[in-house]
Formats: structure tokens, C-alpha cells, sequence
């Protein structure tokens, strides 16, 4: 039977745990963080007591917790991995992030796994195939279009989740090594050292230069806000913002934001509902350009681009907001409409177009007086800002509350009284208070003083949507004895909540065991230990490399593997302009030279190179 309702749940990144109770607060359906160890981002790791108080957290608003256990294992860790789950498990975690499959080898507990989009997930065959050996979500990778979505949703029961906001990698997830060619740092283990982000100069295969010293693989970053109502109905049902590394601020506000986007396509179309409680109230104006980003590009969603990359920087310009006009000895003036403040951060690209940042100390209308003079601004300088000290003192105290809707009953007994709270959800708790019954003097202030001490749920999680008096006369009770039992039914509620959550089941694996759409895999496929080997053997997979972190790969290959293609970026793409041959391209950075390749067929640009010498030492066995 056809499901008459459907899910859409916001999901948000955490560093810690922390960021992760204000992404709840700010509206998450649910939150993804990193374990103490075995996590895509080395830098965001947190203690598994840190994960049980977010999960108790989490569980009162029906909320999930996803923990990233996503890089690729060694032998050797296996058996710690295996102690972690449990743990991780054991601690109230719903869901682990996976990308390595020798995971599903070991005696896991019963947790729910999701498909990390470090697997490469492109495919309804590789999709089905993620759904058959037991994942319940997948994300998708971010270079899909709607109508690759729909092809995917139409072959799959499984949760698909997508990356709708902040940074975007330049290769398909999962499919980069050129951090582990060229400086040991593996992508799949959690330690990229991001290179994409640096200039290269691009020449043909004549050697005419075509870019010189532009970040030609850094692109804008990723905001999907027009085409979320489009990706729902395209069967994505998890929506994901990206950055576990970044700041409290950036998460607040990408989180506040894609909740009020959210919660609007809910109004107007209520098909979907949200997958966990609490109705958000923020105390500032999302924002989303105020916080880190490099520009904006929704991708590949709707159709390819040429204008995808951040080419003068990687880093944070911030928000237009004038021009110098005037430079003093120690100010400048700025013309432009945007109202500066004391304490914002401006910046500007110099001659020689590098980000130059400076702290306005002192502003007095359009005079701007910074913390240092820079000398190499110029009148008619573009200022951007990349710090609003007013919007970030917002940020910097409390920005948000989330309150779960009840009604509440307050009837009579043969003994007293009873107090009846019911949640949005249908969660009932009931407290009884033995009273002997007293005619009020006065009989409507009497209803009106039971209103306001029972409705008085402020310190609570709960807000009251309706109270009703099912009284057969105005009796006087105490305001102390209300309070008593407002608290009582408040704490069984609270406690009838966590007793009935329910974390998600594991999905069972199919039997016999699904066959992998490939009989073959390369070092593409990230098989780094015995059980990843044993995984795909017996999933029908006859021929498997090594991963490339094995070190075996001595000859130039596909480093990077990405849907960005720099011949149509800069309008040199045979299926653009007839007559130009696809041939190899060369980046370079310093002495470094990395090849590129057109394969026109899938619209696809390979980045080439050999593992340097020093890197071809131990393997993993």
C-alpha cells in the first residue's frame, strides 16, 4: 500500500556535542557526529560518554543520532572497530555512517547502518545493491541530478539523503587520492589536506596557457535552498548539511534556516511531515551568506555549469558591501548601503589579487576606522565583510528554543484532581493530586488562575496548545499544589517520551547474498582489509585490487575522478564547440604537473598522476 505521508528529515552537522544539542535546538531532525576515532574527519572526534548524553538529548524531541564511523580500516583495526560499535551502540546511537564494507564481516550489534557517500553512490544498481546487504539510508552523491535522483528513488525502498548545504569536494566522494599521492594524507582515512583548494595554472596539450595561478579545482559551495520542494518530490528524504569542522555560528544559522525552508514546504504540501518533534522558535534572521561560504552553486541539480569554481579564493570573501571611496591617514570611507559596525571583519583582493582581511575598530557612519591601516588599499577597492559583529553577538547567546506541543486535561476525581498531559505525538503521562474540594469565591478568576499555573511550562521542553477544565464547579485549589502537579506530569511525560522511542531497526541482508553490479574492482573500489576482500568475494566479485592507500599503484592513474570538466568551464568542450578534440590537459603547481583526461562519453574529467616515490613504502597487507 502506498504511503500517504513521507518524512523529510533536516539533518546537521556536529563537532561536538555541544553543536550538536544547539543544531537540535535550531530545528535538526536529526544530527551526524564523529566517534573517537574511525571518522572522515580526523579533527571532529568525540568521547563515547559525549555520544550517550547526545542521544538522551536527542531522543526527548525524537531526534536521531547518526555517529560517522566512514573511513576505511586496516587489519589491525578491525577488532577495535568492532569494540567501538558496540559502544557506540550501547550508548543510544541510532545509526552508524559507513564506508567500509569489511564492517558488515564483523558481530555487529543491531544498529541501523547508513551508506556513506564516501561509497559512491551514483547508481539505482548500486543503490539496490547498498539496500540488499542491509543499509537503511544512503547518501547520494552530490554530483546527481533530479531526474538521476528519480531514477534511483524509483528502484530503491531504502532513506536517500542528500547534501544540500556547504562545501562541495571537486571529485566524487570517496573516489580522490591525491592527498595520499602526494603528501600521505588519505581522504578515505579521514586526513585530506584539501590541494584542490590551491592555484593551478591550466595549459593544452600544445602548452598554451589558458588559466594562470587560479583555484581551478575549488568550488562555491553548495546551497540547494531553491530546489528543496524539487529534491522531496525526487525521493530525497534526509537532507544534509555539510560541516563538521565548521563553526557554532555556521551551524545555527544553515541549520535555522533549512528548518523555516522545510517546515514552508510542509504548509504547502502536507504529504510530508517532519521526522521528529518540537516546534523551533529563533531569535534572529537566517542568514546564510553571513556565515562561512565561497560563493553559491546548487551543482549538478538542475544542469551542468560552467560557472562552478571560487577562482580567486578559497576562503571566506564574505557578503559585498561597498566600494573605498576616500583613504585617510588612519580611515577610510566606504560607499555603499550596508550599515558597518564596530568589530566587523572586511575584505578585499589587492593588486595582486590576494584576500586581504582587516577589523573595523571604530565606525562612524561611512568612516571606517580599522584596527590597522592597511597600505595597499586603493580608492574604488571593492569591500566585502566576512564578520557581522551584530549578527554574530546574536549567535553568541541563546538563538533558539524547540517545545514539543501538548494539551492539557485537568480533571475532577472521587479523591481530587487529575492533570492529563497528551504530546503532539500522543504521548500521554497523567499525575493525580488527593485534594478536598473547596467552591472558589470567585468562580471565573478561579478557572483563570488554573489556566496560568498549569500552562506554565516555560523551563520545560513542552509548550501548551490547549488547556482544558472538565470541572463540575470553580474549585479553589492552591497555587503550590497545581505547580506540584504540573511538575509531576511535566517528569512522566518527559519519561513516557524516552520509553516510547524507538531506535531504528537494522535492515536484514538479503539471502543468498546480493550480487555487486561489478564482477571486477580496482584500487576504485577502497578495499584496504581482509574482510572488505571477504565482503565482495562473497558478493559475487572475482577480481579485487588493493586500495590505493595499499600503495601498489606505481604507474599515473585517475587521482581524482569529477564531474567538474575545466575544457567546459572555459567553453573548450567538443560537445560546445565543433571541432576541438578532447585532448589531455596539464595542471600545475609549482613543479608539480598533473595530467587531465575527457572522458566526453560520462561527462566526466579525470585528474592523472603517479604516487611520488616517497609514499611507496609499508602497504597494508
Amino acid at each position: 500500500m502506498t504511503p500517504t505521508h513521507y518524512q523529510l528529515e533536516l539533518l546537521s552537522p556536529a563537532r561536538n556535542l555541544e553543536f550538536a544539542i544547539e543544531a537540535i535546538n535550531h530545528g535538526a531532525d536529526a544530527v551526524y557526529i564523529g566517534g573517537p576515532a574511525f571518522g572522515a574527519r580526523a579533527a571532529a572526534g568525540n568521547a563515547v560518554a559525549d555520544i550517550e548524553k547526545l542521544a538522551a538529548y536527542a531522543h526527548r524531541y525524537s531526534a536521531r543520532v547518526l555517529v560517522a564511523l566512514n573511513t576505511i580500516l586496516r587489519d589491525e583495526e578491525l577488532d577495535g572497530a568492532q569494540r567501538l560499535v558496540q559502544q557506540i551502540y550501547q550508548a543510544g546511537a541510532d545509526a552508524l555512517i559507513v564506508q567500509d564494507m569489511g564492517l558488515l564481516e564483523l558481530d555487529l550489534p543491531p544498529i541501523a547502518l547508513h551508506a556513506s557517500t564516501q561509497t559512491d553512490n551514483r547508481t539505482p544498481e548500486k543503490v539496490r545493491f547498498l539496500e540488499q546487504v542491509g543499509f537503511s539510508q544512503i547518501v547520494l552523491a552530490r554530483e546527481l541530478s533530479l531526474q538521476q535522483i528519480r531514477a534511483i528513488a524509483s528502484e530503491t525502498t531504502a532513506t536517500l539523503e542528500f547534501f544540500v548545504h556547504g562545501a562541495l569536494c571537486v571529485s566524487y566522494s570517496g573516489q580522490c587520492y591525491i592527498s595520499h599521492a602526494h603528501t600521505g594524507r588519505s581522504a578515505n582515512r579521514g586526513e585530506c589536506s584539501q590541494l584542490c583548494r590551491l592555484p593551478y595554472s591550466l595549459a593544452d596539450g600544445s602548452g598554451k596557457l589558458i588559466a594562470r595561478d587560479q583555484h581551478l579545482l575549488s568550488l562555491k559551495d553548495n546551497n540547494q535552498s531553491a530546489n528543496l520542494r524539487a529534491l522531496a518530490d525526487a525521493g530525497i528524504r534526509s537532507f544534509k548539511v555539510e560541516g563538521r569542522l565548521k563553526d557554532l555560528s555556521y551551524v545555527k544559522n544553515a541549520t535555522a534556516h533549512y528548518r523555516r525552508l522545510l517546515d514552508q514546504i510542509m504548509v504547502d504540501a502536507p504529504a510530508y511531515r517532519p521526522a521528529a518533534s518540537g516546534r523551533c522558535t529563533v531569535f534572529f534572521e537566517p542568514q546564510p551568506e553571513k556565515t562561512f561560504n565561497r560563493g553559491s552553486t546548487d551543482y549538478f541539480v538542475n544542469q551542468r555549469q560552467t560557472d562552478l569554481t571560487s577562482l580567486r579564493t578559497p576562503k571566506f570573501a564574505g557578503e559585498p558591501v561597498g566600494k573605498v571611496a576616500r583613504l585617510g591617514g588612519n580611515y577610510f570611507e566606504i560607499d555603499g548601503h550596508a550599515a558597518i559596525h564596530n568589530g566587523d571583519g572586511l575584505s578585499y583582493f589587492n593588486a595582486e589579487q590576494q584576500l586581504v582581511g582587516l577589523r573595523v575598530n571604530r565606525a562612524e557612519g561611512k568612516r571606517l576606522f580599522p584596527a590597522e591601516m592597511a597600505h595597499d588599499l586603493a580608492t574604488g577597492t571593492p569591500l566585502y565583510r566576512n564578520r557581522d559583529q551584530e549578527f554574530e553577538r546574536q549567535l553568541e547567546k541563546k538563538s533558539a528554543e524547540r517545545k514539543i506541543r501538548v494539551n492539557l486535561c485537568f480533571a475532577e476525581t472521587p479523591e481530587g484532581f487529575v492533570l492529563t498531559l497528551t504530546d503532539e505525538n500522543g504521548v500521554s503521562a497523567t499525575a493525580g493530586l488527593t485534594l478536598a474540594k473547596e467552591p472558589a469565591q470567585h468562580a471565573e478568576r478561579a478557572f483563570i488562575a488554573i489556566r496560568e499555573q498549569l500552562g506554565k511550562l516555560g523551563n520545560t521542553l513542552f509548550e501548551a496548545e490547549r488547556i482544558d477544565l472538565e470541572l463540575s464547579a470553580p474549585w479553589f485549589i492552591p497555587a503550590s499544589a497545581l505547580n506540584a502537579l504540573r511538575r509531576e506530569a511535566v517528569e512522566r511525560l518527559e519519561s513516557a517520551r524516552l520509553a516510547a522511542y524507538r531506535r531504528p531497526a537494522r535492515r536484514n541482508a538479503a539471502t543468498p547474498p546480493a550480487i555487486y553490479p561489478q564482477s571486477e574492482l580496482s584500487y576504485l573500489g577502497n578495499v584496504y582489509n581482509r574482510l572488505a576482500r571477504a565482503f565482495y568475494a562473497k558478493h559475487g566479485v572475482s577480481l579485487i585490487a588493493a586500495a590505493y592507500e595499499c600503495n601498489q599503484e606505481s604507474g599515473a592513474v585517475s587521482l581524482m575522478i569529477t564531474k567538474h570538466c575545466l575544457r567546459y568551464s572555459f567553453n573548450l568542450c567538443p560537445k560546445q564547440v565543433k571541432g576541438i578534440r578532447p585532448d589531455p590537459m596539464v595542471l600545475m603547481n609549482g613543479d608539480e604537473q598533473l595530467t587531465l583526461r575527457f572522458d566526453c562519453a560520462r561527462c566526466e574529467m579525470h585528474v592523472v598522476g603517479k604516487l611520488k616515490t616517497a609514499r611507496r613504502g609499508a602497504s597494508n597487507s
